[in-house]
């Protein structure tokens, strides 16, 4: 079997026995032959072999997260073909992954997450725009108090079923990556908004009978991710915040980000944002020394303005 074969054959069974989603399917697709390029006989290379490409990635520029992203397809594919008995061994076992310089997320002052909602809020309230503006400016306001109020991904959000909204509850179980489930919290203004947007969308025909919170004519039947985030940016300038410091990322780290500020503890932030991991939160890990070094200076007998 030669390495495209066995590259099919790996794709396969990414596919049919762990779910793999179409974009992560063509990213390994993507990862593999291009290492195949360079390799040749991908599915023989050796550790030299695999070490060599992963110097010539890095001398073409690519960032050590990519980088790191190649040579985990690479251990996934060695996996795959050692488990299968289709050679006696992973090449990539000896091979240290590039170093990454963990960026800290971008985040909101709690200032300006309050003037981002308050002009939806104000928008959304404004009896003077018409009837396509309002529709508009409602579902904006919901999107952004129930975005800021869950810490949900951006796709868990557009994709809300309608049903959420009906049972106005506190609470509401989503299913995220993975196919996992958590329950996330509502807050009165995220419940109240919502509301306000579903007697906007019942009142026209053509959402009323869709099964998602937020419908649009698109191929999966809901608003488009990328029409939120262009649309929040839009509404982010009106709010006096540069559109360059926001997206729907932005608002979700907010939510992790000013829970920690007020004393939230880090593994109910990892269970609220749906981190399987919780080295992945740890990002957050600056807004907890921060809030150390507050305590201490605010409450320590020996803490004083010259320290």
């Amino acid at each position: 079997m030669k390495s495209g074969a066995r590259i099919e054959a790996f794709l396969e069974m990414m596919s049919a026995e762990r779910g793999a989603a179409d974009n992560t399917l063509a990213s390994y697709r993507r990862d593999l032959e291009d290492a195949a390029e360079h390799v040749g006989d991908l599915a023989g290379a050796d550790a030299a072999a695999i070490r060599s490409y992963l110097g010539e990635i890095a001398s073409r520029g690519f960032a050590a997260s990519s980088q790191a992203r190649r040579l985990s397809a690479l251990r996934q594919f060695y996996k795959f073909l050692y488990a299968e008995g289709l050679r006696p061994d992973d090449p990539t076992g000896t091979l240290d992954s590039p170093r990454k310089d963990r960026s800290l997320p971008k985040i909101m002052s709690e200032a300006e997450t309050g003037r981002l909602l308050d002009r939806a809020a104000a928008e959304s309230a404004d009896a003077s725009l018409g009837d396509s503006a309002r529709i508009s400016a409602r579902r904006m306001h919901a999107l952004v108090e129930v975005l800021y109020a869950t810490g949900l991904r951006v796709s868990e959000l557009v994709a809300l079923p309608v049903t959420v909204a009906l049972r106005d509850e506190r609470f509401f179980i989503v299913r995220g990556k993975g196919n996992k489930e958590r329950m996330v919290p509502l807050s009165g203004k995220a419940r109240a908004a919502m509301r306000a947007w579903l007697a906007e969308r019942d009142s026209d025909p053509a959402l009323a009978e869709s099964p998602y919170l937020f419908p649009a004519a698109s191929q999966s039947g809901y608003l488009p991710r990328q029409v939120f985030a262009r649309e929040l940016k839009g509404l982010a300038a009106r709010a006096g915040i540069p559109a360059a410091k926001i997206s729907p990322h932005v608002l979700r780290h907010a939510f992790a980000s000013h829970l920690l500020q007020n004393g939230a503890d880090l593994r109910a932030v990892q269970q609220l944002l749906g981190h399987s991991d919780i080295s992945t939160t740890q990002i957050y890990t600056h807004v907890l020394e921060e809030r150390l070094v507050r305590l201490v200076n605010d409450h320590h007998p020996l803490a004083d303005e010259g320290r």
